[in-house]
């Protein structure tokens, strides 16, 4: 039984789905459950590709000490440079190297020849080689790579000092037949491939990521990249969760495992996708919502009989309990704090006060809070708060049937002063959204808007997700609220901060330039 590495990329190519933007707690929180789900290798951002993503890196870098932490880097001295400078306080550092090797990329990208290519390769892998004990290399779209050039430049990036050599299908182009033939050819072609460890990197744009990468492991691939939810560019990447459960199942054929705490996968699935605001559609695989329903009557009466007739995945596996734990009005300082350990949650005392503050309030209108109802807190109350310009003071909605819908909201600005302003519109998240952007000196375009509710029953938590436009940068924002209509608002408001932080920064950056 071989062991394959599981190398997450959610908090850098995963990040890349449009509409996604995590701030540095956010990042945090998604690094250090990562952690609990015992990847091997955390890919945590771009370093050089901006200052947030740089600080988000170090962090992660100087804190997690479960897994390898790796940033991605062109084949440039600067980027490399920038890479050690937020990676050097890792507990196992390495270096995530990337050049484009197809005929399309390098003459209309790159406007270089295949020595070119070769030559800058080598060049950044042995002056990555200074500063890192882990250089990975990516042949960017290898898929439409002609084979025996692909093979040329592997075995020269080997011989200056890579120690794994990644493989990726970066348009979704390949078949699972062809991606192990590729494979295949570099294990014939390449004499010095013993050397190094093979790595698999899917897209799903025709819907065979997570197939493509067992392909790559039937084949000698001893390296898994992907994200969680399968999120990323377009039609996002492998799905790490499908692909390490379908090894687990499957473990009799592959012969091969990942050493992932399984129990923790719908924890990690869920988060990611709170904090993402990319919902998991009900009926995909292993977390989806459906995944372990059954409504045929037919396939209830074999369950009854037993489960094994129409489930080849226990709930319990993946950590989906049929019974969440429920805290209420009752329940202590201590119960709720130790319930957030379990969680997954890293908590100081201050954040403590101001969750343990909304969670009793929370009590006072809901007879029992649930998991769920508990991360919505977190991420409205500790993960939103990073990016913090302007707060919402008040809100007051008048609505009527035959009347003209009027919002009047009171704004407290970045300086501490407070602005009060009523505007109507079609409909009461109108009038509020236009009311806002009366208040704000800056130009605000609406892309999505989501309700969706936490949980059951007339009680629960209405969770609001907006995607806009702000000053060219397309942000999110998230808020969770009893009340549809203050959730509305403040998860407007929460994407208009974001927006401007985001401007800010790349005019900090721009000035430093």
């Amino acid at each position: 039984m071989q062991k394959i590495q599981i190398f997450d990329t959610t908090l850098r190519d995963g990040e890349q789905s449009p509409g996604v933007n995590l701030n540095k707690s956010e990042k945090f929180q998604i690094a250090k459950q990562l952690e609990r789900f015992n990847i091997d290798i955390m890919e945590a951002g771009f370093p050089a590709s901006s200052k947030g993503d740089f600080e988000s890196v170090k962090e992660i870098s100087n804190h997690v000490r479960g897994c390898s932490v790796t940033g991605l880097s062109r084949c440039k001295q600067s980027d490399i440079d920038v890479a050690w400078e937020a990676l050097q306080g890792g507990a196992e550092p390495r270096i995530h190297l990337f050049l484009a090797t197809s005929p399309i990329h390098m003459a209309s990208k790159l406007k270089m020849t295949e020595d070119q290519v070769i030559e800058r390769a080598v060049e950044s892998v042995q002056y990555a080689a200074k500063f890192f004990p882990h250089i990975q290399w990516s042949a960017e779209d290898a898929c439409r790579t002609e084979l025996p050039f692909l093979a040329k430049i592997v075995e020269k990036v080997i011989r200056a000092g890579a120690s794994v050599i990644n493989i990726p299908d970066t348009v979704g182009f390949i078949t699972p037949k062809e991606y192990g033939e590729v494979f295949r050819y570099l294990k014939t072609n390449v004499p010095n491939i013993e050397n190094v460890i093979l790595s698999t990197h899917c897209h799903d744009d025709l819907g065979m990521a997570v197939a493509n990468s067992l392909a790559g492991v039937e084949h000698g691939a001893r390296q898994v990249e992907g994200t969680i939810n399968g999120i990323g560019e377009r039609a996002g990447n492998a799905s790490l969760e499908e692909f390490a459960v379908a090894l687990h199942v499957r473990k009799d054929y592959y012969q091969c495992g990942t050493e992932l705490v399984l129990a923790e996968t719908k924890r990690t699935s869920d988060l990611v996708s709170k904090l993402t605001g990319m919902q998991i559609p009900a009926n995909k695989a292993v977390v989806g919502r459906n995944a372990f329903a059954h409504e045929s009557g037919i396939h209830q009466d074999g369950m009854l009989k037993n489960k094994q007739t129409y489930e080849i995945i226990s709930p319990e596996l993946v950590g989906v309990t049929a019974d969440p734990y429920v805290l209420g009005k009752l329940s202590g300082r201590h119960a709720f704090k130790t319930h957030l350990q379990k969680l997954g949650f890293s908590i100081n005392d201050e954040e403590m006060q101001t969750l343990f503050t909304a969670f009793k309030s929370l009590c006072d209108t809901k007879k029992e809070v649930t998991d769920d109802d508990i991360i919505a807190l977190v991420t409205d109350n500790k993960l939103g708060k990073e990016t913090s310009v302007y707060e919402l003071k008040s809100i007051q909605v008048n609505y009527g049937t035959n009347d003209v819908q009027t919002a009047t909201i009171t704004l407290t600005h970045p300086d501490g002063t407070e602005q009060c302003q009523a505007s109507t519109g079609a409909g009461s998240v109108e009038a509020i959204y236009n009311t806002i952007e009366t208040m704000l000196d800056v130009p605000i375009a609406l892309y999505d808007y989501r309700i969706q509710s936490v949980g059951g029953g007339r009680d629960a938590l209405a969770e609001v997700y907006v995607t806009v436009d702000v000053q060219n940068h397309r942000v999110s924002g998230r808020s969770v609220s009893q009340d549809v209509l203050e959730a509305s608002a403040k998860a407007y408001i929460s994407a208009v901060n974001r927006g401007l932080v985001r401007t800010r920064l790349a005019q900090e950056e721009a000035q430093k330039a």
